[in-house]
Formats: structure tokens, C-alpha cells, sequence
């Protein structure tokens, strides 16, 4: 029996989102404490490479080459027209974006800054979340899906009555996030959850995202 080969499609949506992932795994590496400047948005990944034990899973795979996320994110232009192609213009929302994560983990008490990378990709608005959604489904970083807070902002006065983010108990520092209401969990019962999922992460030996459907 004939079997029926669906023809590869260059143009499929899957496809073109693939493109733009694969293309910010290929880009070059940099501390994430001293990137040049540039303007644009896009996606980006950071990596982990130092010696908080919870991350001693992390640090490993990225102590030679840069495979392990901690974290991915994007950055939109400020009122970008929806479909339009102002990724590569307007200011420099991406460069901004990873400053700001910089100030974060400068905050910190039990993080240094110069353990951490960065890869980054500034493409056309339109292919920004695709692209950021598919590295985090295939790379699951513990910042993403596990440790929520990193990438907030301060709410602003008289806006602290949320609780404090996972990622701020864990590491304490940012001011705005001691004024939020405390936590029923401890750090280390963090930690275990950290040390937990990552001893249970199926690490992707491959940066393709482009596969065969047959």
C-alpha cells in the first residue's frame, strides 16, 4: 500500500514559528550584565551557570555550552500594530527587557549577575509570541513554570496586597516584593520543589524544532 507523505510546507505557521526559535538558539551568547545596546523587540532565553545549589541541575548543563534555560521571555513594542513589522524598530523594548532582569538579580541576596547569559532574537512583532511559547514548551525553564515572579514589575503604592511571588521568597532583595503579604511555604520548601522537578525534566538533546511528519 502507497503511503500518503504529507509534503513539508515551508510556509506552514508551525514552521515559520520554528524558524524564529531555532533562530534565537543559534545566536550569540552574552552576560546578561553586559549587553550592548540595541533596539528592537523579540525573544530571548536566559541561562544559569553558578552555584545555588537548588540549580546545581541547570549550572551543569550550562557550565561548557548554554543548553538550559532558567528562563524565556519577550518583548513587545509599546503599541505596536498588531500584525505589523515593528519588531525590528521602535525603540529598544528587548534591550530594555533584559536590563531590567539584570536590576533584578543585582537586587538579590543570593544571586550574581555575572552567572548569568542571555541569547536574544529581534524579529517582527507578529512571530514574537509564537516564537516564545514554543522554547517554553520545549525547554519547560524552572522561572517559567515552576517559579513564578521573575519577570514582574513593582504593582505600584497601595497595590501590595497580592502575595509575594515564589521567585521573591526564594530570592530575597527587591523591595517592592518584601511589602507584598507573605507566603504560607518556606524557601526550602521551594528549593525542593526546584531540586524535584528538575531531577524529573527530560532535558531536549536537539535545538531543532522543525521535525518530519511522517
Amino acid at each position: 500500500m502507497m503511503a500518503d507523505i504529507i509534503p513539508f510546507n515551508p510556509l506552514d505557521k508551525r514552521n515559520l514559528g520554528a524558524s524564529v526559535a531555532e533562530a534565537m538558539l543559534a545566536s550569540k551568547v552574552h552576560p546578561l550584565g553586559d549587553l550592548p545596546e540595541f533596539k528592537g523587540a523579540g525573544i530571548y532565553a536566559i541561562y544559569y551557570a553558578g552555584n545555588f545549589a537548588p540549580y546545581a541541575e541547570i549550572a551543569k548543563r550550562n557550565k561548557d555550552s548554554k543548553t538550559a534555560p532558567i528562563y524565556v521571555g519577550k518583548a513587545v513594542p509599546a503599541g505596536a500594530r498588531k500584525g505589523g513589522g515593528a519588531g525590528t524598530n521602535g525603540g529598544k523594548p528587548l534591550f530594555n527587557r533584559l536590563a531590567e532582569h539584570a536590576e533584578s538579580i543585582r537586587a538579590v541576596e543570593n544571586l550574581d549577575v555575572k552567572d548569568f547569559y542571555c541569547r536574544f532574537l529581534v524579529v517582527d512583532d507578529i512571530w514574537i509570541p509564537l516564537g516564545e511559547s514554543l522554547l517554553i514548551a520545549r525547554y519547560s525553564p524552572v522561572w517559567n513554570a515552576l517559579i513564578d515572579g521573575f519577570g514582574n514589575h513593582d504593582p505600584g503604592s497601595g497595590r501590595y496586597n497580592g502575595m509575594r511571588p515564589r521567585w521573591d521568597l526564594l530570592h530575597p532583595g527587591r523591595a517592592w516584593a518584601a511589602k507584598c503579604r507573605p507566603r504560607p511555604e518556606s524557601p526550602e520548601d521551594i528549593a525542593r520543589d526546584i531540586e524535584t522537578y528538575l531531577r524529573n525534566s527530560t532535558f531536549p538533546i536537539s535545538d531543532r524544532f522543525i521535525v518530519s511528519d511522517d
